[in-house]
């Protein structure tokens, strides 16, 4: 335990004795929407008795007038000052007043110290703080700080209690992502690369669907770690922090190396053994013609409810297939393309490598579902257990678990779709992501070659639409490899195809 633990009570009863004087106030934040009207009711009291910055106006007192300095400081910057601390700071400064108390008890805090730091050997105590000092929930201090006002406090827990069932329900029928049995390839191909869709049946053949639950495979891979965002968690404690967290954005495991890990094999569904494969109509994988040279390409996901992933588009331009073998998932998408505005509430950098959208889920729903859902191009659909949906290249989506669930994916590059990569790797290459580093910088020219000696046709159908897009007036085969320039046609060397050595340990963004 951090020194200074057991005396914060104490401390705190003497720091709260001082007299008060009237804080000045700021306006309270605009109303998120008129959603959160609905839903505010069902919100349990703060554990603190934190209120929101509006409920200072009919307020006599105010903790945050009795922090010294601290007070003259607007909420966003005392937390982000307290972002520059560490554990032991953080517990004496919260030992001073309730206030600081309040403050350096964001769990948000703490789980930035775990995983700027991860201990080798721990054990999750139900919030980030106490899991850092090691402090067991018999002994962990609740103690109240009513009138303190703050929406920086104040609206993570907001977030973390609101229902989200009225934002995933009562889907427009418009708006509603088509739900199929099954799709042939040839069906695929013609009318459905561009398009989300759902289908029922494909993988409940699938051994690992009838075999694989969160209970299961604790059981069976209890002390194999997988990587929960930028952590490695051996799964028992994953399971652990899944089933009792209250985090707004709790934390997903998203492991691209569970095939090796669990020993299982992957292939078509007639390859001997297999655990799981690809859903047929999707077709061959072009990326597959790289070998070991590659992109990374699936990824096992579990997490708790409210856990997802904000807006995203898939990386290097690729499609891919979710497929969900325990709970449920809300999605929300929206194409993308020229002209056309990103989701509302998302901003795009000029290159569009980077996505700006608000933290959390909760945050996006309560603050800009009702818009998003009267925007034109937008789909909604819950996946259920046993179905897959389908994203399209390109497609930004947000996705949330409804219940604890567990999911497979995979990226691919269908044959309708090699245009769009081919111009992602071509003329986006500081965005390129998931190949090792020896291919990663010419990664378009080392796939050109190999779609060349084995596909020969599939590249000039895809060059030839690149060229009718007019993509910077480049795409047949003499442009591109017209940098050889000059200097190559006196033999004086130049530009040239090969593969360099094995695959090093890149992560997908």
């Amino acid at each position: 335990m951090a020194p200074g633990t057991l005396l914060e009570d104490h401390h705190l009863a003497c720091a709260d004795s001082r007299p008060s004087k009237k804080a000045k106030l700021s306006p309270p934040a605009n109303s998120l929407t008129d959603e959160l009207d609905d839903v505010a009711t069902a919100v349990p009291a703060h554990p603190l008795d934190i209120k929101p910055s509006g409920n200072a106006y009919t307020a006599s007192d105010n903790l945050k007038s009795r922090c010294g300095a601290f007070a003259r400081l607007p909420d966003e910057l005392l937390s982000l000052i307290l972002e520059s601390f560490d554990a032991d700071a953080l517990v004496r400064l919260g030992s001073t007043c309730r206030a600081l108390y309040a403050f350096t008890r964001h769990d948000e805090l703490w789980r930035a110290l775990f995983i700027d730091s991860p201990p080798e050997d721990f054990e999750w105590l139900g919030t980030w703080r106490s899991t850092v000092l090691r402090i067991p929930e018999a002994r962990t201090t609740s103690i109240s700080c009513k009138n303190l006002f703050s929406d920086v406090l104040y609206r993570p827990f907001q977030c973390a209690q609101t229902p989200l069932h009225p934002f995933t329900s009562n889907i427009p029928p418009q708006n509603a992502i088509q739900r199929l049995p099954d799709l042939t390839y040839d069906e695929y191909t013609e009318h459905w690369t561009n398009t989300p869709f759902i289908l029922t049946s494909p993988i409940k053949a699938w051994p690992v669907y009838r075999t694989w639950t969160p209970t299961t495979l604790v059981r069976t891979h209890p002390g194999v770690k997988f990587r929960a965002e930028a952590v490695d968690w051996p799964l028992s404690k994953y399971i652990s922090y899944m089933t009792h967290s209250a985090d707004e954005s709790p934390l997903y495991l998203f492991d691209r190396a569970f095939v090796e890990k669990t020993a299982i094999t992957v292939g078509n569904h007639d390859t001997p053994g297999a655990a799981y494969w690809p859903p047929a109509c999707f077709g061959d994988d072009l990326f597959d013609l790289l070998g070991t040279h590659r992109p990374h390409r699936r990824w096992l996901i579990l997490g708790p409810a409210r856990s997802g992933s904000t807006f995203h588009k898939d990386p290097n331009a690729t499609s891919a297939w979710n497929a969900v073998l325990t709970g449920r998932k809300y999605w929300l998408m929206f194409p993308s393309g020229p002209g056309i505005a990103p989701p509302p509430g998302v901003m795009l950098s000029d290159d569009q490598s980077e996505i700006t959208s608000p933290l959390s889920i909760a945050e996006y729903l309560l603050a800009f579902h009702a818009l998003a859902r009267r925007t034109p191009g937008c789909r909604e659909g819950v996946c259920e257990a046993g179905e897959v949906l389908h994203v399209p290249s390109g497609w930004f989506h947000l996705v949330l678990n409804l219940d604890e669930s567990l999911a497979v994916t995979q990226n691919f590059v269908p044959r309708r779709k090699l245009a769009d990569v081919l111009a992602f790797l071509r003329d986006q290459r500081d965005q390129v992501s998931g190949f090792a580093e020896d291919v990663a910088d010419r990664a378009f020219e080392v796939f050109v070659e190999r779609l060349r000696e084995r596909e020969p046709g599939v590249l000039d159908e895809a060059l030839a639409e690149l060229e009718r897009r007019g993509k910077r007036g480049r795409g047949r085969w003499e442009e591109i490899t017209k940098g050889r320039g000059e200097d190559e046609r006196d033999g004086a060397g130049g530009f040239s195809f090969g593969f360099g050595g094995d695959e090093s340990d890149v992560e997908v963004p």
